[in-house]
């Protein structure tokens, strides 16, 4: 078992970028409900393809994408209290975000099944997301030497 000699209340460079990567989701989420920030925000629906809100006039929304956005945010806030809860939301989240790209590219944007909704926009930047928090999660991770076997 690794011991930490990091002082109690000092949190690490990967639950700070947890805090601020859940407060950009939960900011997202937000917006998302916002008139003038989301465009159509008049056709926004609770989900499927048929709502036609745009948060910032590109990434199509719904009720349901918004909460889900609000959700994963204060997923990120709450697991940033430790770093292996902070490395697990990265890791974690990035898996699910590119099953999310995957799940979009496959379905198309007018399907019954594209329920979120997703558009081509929302599909690439789920696949940047996806990398860049696995990324994050490695590489803010600390490096341990490895025990045992000569070391």
């Amino acid at each position: 078992m690794a011991v930490s000699t990091r002082p109690p209340g000092v949190r690490t460079a990967l639950q700070w970028s947890a805090i601020a990567a859940g407060a950009g989701f939960l900011l997202v989420g937000i917006l998302g409900f916002v008139p003038g920030v989301t465009r159509n925000y008049d056709s926004l629906g609770f989900a499927g393809p048929g709502s036609g809100a745009l948060l910032l006039g590109v990434f199509q929304v719904s009720i349901l994408h918004n909460l889900v956005h609000c959700l994963f945010g204060a997923a990120g806030l709450l697991m940033a209290r430790t770093h292996r809860q902070a490395r697990n939301f990265f890791t974690y989240g990035g898996v699910i975000y590119l099953v999310l790209w995957l799940y979009g590219l496959l379905i198309g944007d007018n399907t019954p099944a594209n329920f979120i909704p997703e558009n081509g926009a929302d599909n690439w930047l789920h696949l940047v997301l996806g990398l860049a928090m696995i990324a994050l999660a490695i590489m803010l991770s600390p490096r341990t030497p490895a025990t045992g076997r000569g070391n």
